[in-house]
């Protein structure tokens, strides 16, 4: 409840929504067989996607310590690297990683993210804890744990995400990954319910960083280690609250004229549309073909279905037709130069130009040298982006979570093709037996591309193996994707 007296010290009660994130962290049981299956291929997505982000120079130029020797032996350890760093450098490392490609999991609603994020600080954490467990002679986490804490993750940050919209207010939505993952590490590192609340209340004060790096004219590869910052924090949040003892501030969000809601939310109270459980991640979305921004990724696929129809023909061209959700009009439609990787995987007009012209949309694609053919720019002018009013009450309502596109191609005779419209992609829960075997291949090339011989058929016959994967030390499964 917001304080009436700005200038009385009484210290309240702690905001309600602080104290049902830490009853759901600390009490809470998953049983959904649902989720944890979901959480199993998203924990082998993600990884997949932190191998193939070794193979871009500005991701890996961000990875190891702080400042040069600050490795610790016997850290927490980096996929994909010999690194072995302190949880919260580790956190940043495998959070950069995880998000760089824009290739991981995705939630959309009235805020939209990638809860997989998460992941930075749940596997720096776990690995820590667990090395420190092993060399005391006892027990350390296993993959289903690591899978728990996951579940309960995507909840925090997806269900925050339904009803509450960071985005129109200037803040990114890493002010979720941050906050869900200060929440499971407080847990993970042995905090109780006041420890949680606590460290949730430092994450609320941090306010949130601006997501203008996301948005002309200031797009640019921040967008690609934020989310590996807000792991960072959340592990620095969480030793704090559990090692340190700090203290809370129980009216972080309410205080009037000081809280979060009046500084930064304009006053408004957060809204809920289900209570904590499992929902979001039975209802994750995959990126499963397309390296691209979640609200393009079925105009891509349209895009894919017309290239025959284009290729040909792309001098004769007039114009073409997208139409997209509210929520895609409004931050992915980019007209003018594109300065960067990070202001073309963020600009729909491109990434229906690229595969319009070559029938593909790699990360490669976003490159300088596939960027400097002047068939894409010339496309991307032909193009007009509109709303339309289906595709946005179809994303918003809670029993669908649609992300409808279309696209269409004028000729300069008067000829068209016809309008190809997509309302879900490959990665959506209504087309999960299509999909799976497809985000498993992605995840077979990732992990042959960069890891030695044997141990990318070791994961792959543990992921066709669920028990006994979800039986594995952690530190047996992280091993497996060190260098």
């Amino acid at each position: 409840m917001t304080s009436t007296d700005i200038r009385s010290a009484a210290r309240p009660d702690p905001d309600q929504s602080m104290v049902d994130i830490a009853d759901y962290v600390i009490e809470y049981e998953v049983d959904s067989q649902e989720a944890f299956d979901t959480a199993r291929y998203m924990l082998l997505d993600s990884l997949a996607c932190a191998m193939l982000a070794m193979k871009f120079e500005g991701c890996v130029k961000h990875l190891g310590p702080l400042v040069a020797g600050g490795e610790i032996p016997g850290g927490a350890r980096v996929p994909g690297t010999a690194f072995e760093l302190d949880p919260a450098q580790a956190a940043f490392n495998i959070g950069t990683l995880v998000r760089w490609l824009d290739f991981n999991d995705t939630w959309l609603a009235a805020e939209w993210g990638h809860p997989s994020d998460n992941l930075g600080t749940i596997l720096a954490v776990a690995d820590w804890l667990s090395r420190k467990a092993e060399r005391a002679g006892g027990k350390g986490m296993t993959v289903r744990d690591v899978l728990g804490w996951a579940i309960k993750a995507h909840e925090i940050q997806g269900v925050y995400a339904l009803r509450n919209s960071f985005n129109r207010v200037g803040l990114d939505h890493v002010i979720l990954v941050r906050l869900a993952s200060t929440a499971v590490a407080t847990a993970m590192f042995g905090g109780g319910k006041q420890e949680v609340i606590n460290a949730v209340s430092h994450s609320w004060i941090d306010n949130g960083v601006l997501r203008t790096y996301r948005h002309a004219p200031n797009t640019g590869p921040r967008k690609s280690w934020a989310a590996g910052d807000a792991c960072r924090r959340a592990v620095i949040h969480a030793i704090n609250a559990v090692d340190k003892k700090v203290v809370g501030y129980p009216s972080a969000l309410s205080a009037r004229t000081w809280g979060f809601q009046d500084v930064a939310f304009g006053g408004r109270a957060f809204e809920f549309e289900r209570p904590f459980g499992s929902y979001v991640m039975e209802n994750i979305l995959f990126k499963i073909s397309f390296p691209a921004e979640f609200h393009a990724q079925t105009a891509v696929e349209c895009a894919m279905q017309l290239h025959g129809q284009a290729r040909e023909r792309l001098d004769d061209i007039e114009r073409i037709e997208i139409q997209t959700q509210e929520a895609g009009a409004r931050i992915i439609d980019k007209t003018g130069p594109l300065a960067n990787y990070a202001d073309r995987d963020h600009c729909i007009q491109y990434m229906v130009a690229v595969p319009l012209i070559f029938g593909r949309l790699t990360a490669a694609d976003y490159e300088d040298d596939v960027a400097a053919d002047p068939r894409i720019d010339a496309l991307r002018a032909k193009m007009t982006v509109v709303e339309n009013p289906r595709f946005t009450r179809d994303y918003f309502d809670p029993d669908k979570r649609y992300i409808g596109n279309s696209v269409q191609v004028f000729f300069k005779d008067g000829s068209a093709t016809q309008q190809v419209s997509i309302d879900y992609p490959i990665g959506h829960r209504k087309r999960r037996a299509e999909g799976i075997p497809v985000l498993m291949a992605k995840c077979e090339s990732a992990l042959r591309a960069h890891l030695a011989p044997g141990r990318a058929e070791r994961l792959m016959a543990l992921a066709a193996d669920p028990a006994a994967l979800d039986a594995l030390p952690l530190s047996d499964f992280i091993q497996l994707y060190q260098q």
